[in-house]
């Protein structure tokens, strides 16, 4: 089936709100889905748990001004959509851990099984200030070089995935990543505690058995835009 212009906005809604509803994001924080090579739908400009049924998205250019009204970072989606054509969803958000650990300057490092989804690893911009210049916005994303998610000290993060679907998930999955780090850090075993080598994060950051598709059925259970009888991908529930 063509997917519409709606259909998309649909899906961007229905992450905002289940980036809400996880406590990933509070007043600030916006995700979007790409449309196509040249642009790309931003949720409303409010908080998202707040995003109501049907609102509009913004659509914004990959590469140029920010059109009247759109949030100053989205420049960080712009980044990355004019340097991963891979990249087809974009989160910005603001976890409690995760903004704990930024704030240190110290990023996560794959201890369990959801931190193999960042191999070659979670990259840090090193500066608190806003970003919300193209200077700063090309900055961050060099920074955050081949990987998928980028913190911000004392800012946040960004990631992305291959749908907005995608994206959100891998919010969810940093943001437990930061928690294991901070356990790490409070009971001094950050040193000596196991880290998963390459390799075998690699591996174990399958895709297969719905992983993605699970975690987003969890994250959006309820939504009022989802449709009953259809989950991600097109699942039909049983």
């Amino acid at each position: 089936m063509v997917q519409t212009d709606e259909d998309l906005a649909r899906r961007v809604r229905i992450a905002a709100r289940a980036l809400g509803r996880a406590g990933l994001v509070h007043a600030y924080g916006h995700c979007s889905a790409r449309e196509n090579d040249e642009s790309f739908l931003v949720c409303p400009p409010v908080p998202m748990a707040l995003t109501q049924v049907g609102a509009p998205c913004n659509r914004v250019p990959v590469r140029g001004d920010l059109p009247l009204g759109v949030l100053g970072e989205v420049r960080l989606h712009q980044q990355i959509y004019s340097r991963r054509p891979e990249a087809s969803g974009v989160v910005r958000f603001m976890g409690p851990n995760m903004m704990a650990l930024a704030a240190l300057g110290r990023v996560p490092r794959p201890r369990h099984g959801f931190g193999c989804y960042f191999e070659p690893g979670v990259a840090l911009w090193n500066d608190p200030q806003l970003i919300r210049d193209d200077d700063k916005a090309i900055g961050a994303i060099t920074a955050m070089g081949p990987g998928r998610a980028l913190l911000m000290r004392g800012n946040g993060a960004v990631v992305w995935g291959e749908s907005v679907e995608a994206a959100t998930v891998l919010a969810w999955y940093l943001e437990d990543m930061c928690r294991i780090e901070l356990i790490a850090l409070q009971t001094g075993l950050c040193e000596s505690a196991p880290v998963i080598p390459a390799a075998e994060a690699e591996a174990r950051a399958t895709r297969a058995g719905l992983i993605i598709e699970r975690m987003w059925d969890h994250l959006t259970a309820g939504d009022p835009e989802l449709n009953p009888q259809q989950n991600m991908g097109g699942r039909t529930s049983s």
